[in-house]
């Protein structure tokens, strides 16, 4: 199973920039979109139907906010059943979960809250983080989590071209990375680290300063799974090649069990 993530920055926007194209070549099984900016009630019933995507289901997760945030996910399988809340007006608002439920696995798509410049919503964001990993080992005595999306943070000082500049700012506090280092250590594996532990890769750069161009870039996009599907593992990437938003698609090949 080919298991790919990627924040669009605008779902409209993006498939006016090769989002078509790159689904044909890279036909992944399981696609799971971030920040696609589409209110339910405006989006577009073609979209709604993913009559324009051939052998895809489409799982749509609009904030109530328009133009802002929310999440979907591509399927060629069907789930066994779809949620959307985490039972947080706050978040679930925002369209900032899909919580899918699989015949081996359960799937979780998500978009972290940025906390913003100033980090006004720092403290929300680890209300945030404990309430996503509270979920996770809730559905692990059920069976395994895959848990990908845009996580707004940079884990370590390998995981940004300059992390000495950053300290404290948003993306980088003690605060963002302790959340994440809380994922690991209730033994979610980083895919991608695990399989690189020195790759220096970036999924997401600034628009400014030609950050992309001269790769100043950011690793904040991960898929991490449960210990339990470690050995499934095939490969983990990210497709920094991949062009068409500030971020770049993250990808998990996983065995069957």
């Amino acid at each position: 199973m080919k298991l790919m993530s990627w924040n669009v920055n605008g779902i409209r926007a993006v498939m006016k920039k090769g989002f078509m194209d790159f689904l044909a070549v890279q036909q992944p099984d399981i696609l799971c979109l971030q920040e696609i900016k589409v209110h339910n009630d405006d989006l577009p019933e073609d979209i709604r139907q993913c009559g324009w995507l051939d052998g895809y289901q489409g799982f749509w997760n609009g904030a109530k906010r328009k133009g802002y945030s929310g999440t979907a996910t591509l399927s060629k399988t069907e789930p066994v059943s779809v949620e959307t809340e985490i039972g947080d007006e706050r978040f679930d608002a925002e369209g900032r979960f899909q919580f899918m439920d699989f015949s081996d696995f359960f799937l979780i798509n998500t978009y972290v809250p940025n906390v913003k410049g100033d980090l006004s919503r720092l403290d929300e964001r680890q209300e945030f983080d404990a309430l996503l990993l509270a979920k996770i080992k809730q559905l692990e005595k059920t069976k395994p989590v895959i848990l990908c999306g845009d996580m707004n943070v940079a884990h370590h000082p390998i995981d940004l071209a300059r992390p000495k500049a950053n300290e404290g700012n948003a993306g980088y506090t003690i605060e963002e990375r302790q959340g994440m280092t809380n994922y690991i250590e209730s033994d979610l594996v980083d895919t991608f680290r695990s399989l690189h532990p020195e790759a220096e890769k970036y999924s997401w750069w600034s628009y400014r300063g030609r950050a992309r161009e001269n790769n100043v870039g950011w690793r904040i996009d991960y898929v991490l799974t449960s210990k339990e599907l470690e050995p499934r593992i095939q490969s983990a990437d990210i497709l920094d090649e991949i062009t068409g938003s500030d971020h770049c698609p993250v990808e998990l090949c996983i065995g069957k069990a």
